[in-house]
């Protein structure tokens, strides 16, 4: 499980993490990009009303590789998070 923030810091694009989630919603249908792996700096899934039902997908997906969210819907990253 990675944030926007870590994986813009590894591409060289310092603090902009938003340009991540640009990149992540302009993949094909079918990309084997896991896309789904990259949440918020919070935990948490970044909900978007233009994303048509993915973030439920997102959280399903997530839930089916082990991944367990807390009663605010927030993902441990101390305990699932990528230390870089």
């Amino acid at each position: 499980m990675a944030t926007y923030g870590q994986i813009a810091r590894l591409a060289g694009m310092g603090r902009n993490a938003r340009v991540v989630g640009y990149a992540l919603s302009a993949l094909p249908n079918g990309s084997d990009v896991p896309w789904h792996r990259v949440i918020n700096r919070l935990g948490k899934i970044s909900y978007a009303p233009s994303r048509n039902d993915h973030d439920n997908l997102q959280r399903e997906l997530l839930i089916s590789e082990g991944i367990t969210f807390d009663t605010s819907n927030s993902i441990n990253l101390e305990i699932f998070g990528w230390n870089e």
